[in-house]
């Protein structure tokens, strides 16, 4: 009986909280509580929101999901410097496709050298890059699951390219690895930015 008073009072001080303070989120209202009432366990008062929530007794403002005034900062940070390398990276190789011929001899080597790092590992990296926003994997395995993901995206690539009227030739094949390395990447510096607030 005195556990279920005990509850009873949690809940009715994570109402008043919610109406009071307005908390953004489950954490920020869990600290809260523990100010006012410390024997409770975080997983307690875990427990105790999700149910007033269920109930509709409670609602905290859901996170938005696009991008805020602090993402604009992010992008602008040491962080992101990946992101930009990236990006102008799949630029220069674009442009370089489109400007140099094949058959100029000092300057087809840059435009080859350029190209086999667009075609064997930009688009794997900033797919490995989204799908892993932390830190969660070393240099090395990042490296080498970046350039076996673009052996894998490259050719589905030129597949769907080539049900399309367009079909496989190097301008769309260049602006379609572009556009997937720019997605991906953009993707992943969001991802990237969430997971560290």
């Amino acid at each position: 009986m005195g556990f279920q008073k005990d509850t009873d009072s949690l809940d009715e001080e994570l109402i008043k909280l919610v109406k009071e303070k307005d908390p953004t989120n489950v954490k920020e209202l869990i600290e809260l509580i523990q100010l006012e009432r410390p024997t409770f366990s975080n997983q307690q008062i875990r427990e105790r929101i999700l149910k007033l929530e269920n109930q509709e007794k409670i609602t905290l403002k859901k996170p938005s999901t696009s991008p805020s005034p602090i993402f604009s900062k992010y992008l602008t940070s040491s962080d992101a410097r990946w992101y930009w390398i990236t990006i102008l990276l799949a630029v220069i190789t674009t442009i370089a496709v489109f400007v140099i011929q094949e058959n100029s001899p000092p300057l087809m080597y840059v435009r080859n050298i350029l190209g086999a790092v667009f075609v064997l590992f930009l688009p794997g990296y900033s797919f490995i890059k989204a799908l892993f926003p932390k830190k969660e994997l070393d240099n090395i395995e990042r490296i080498a699951l970046s350039i076996g993901m673009s052996l894998a995206l490259v050719p589905i690539t030129g597949l769907v390219l080539n049900y399309t009227p367009l079909g496989i030739r190097v301008t769309p094949i260049t602006l379609s690895l572009l556009a997937l390395t720019a997605i991906f990447a953009t993707i992943a510096i969001i991802r990237e930015q969430q997971s560290k607030q």
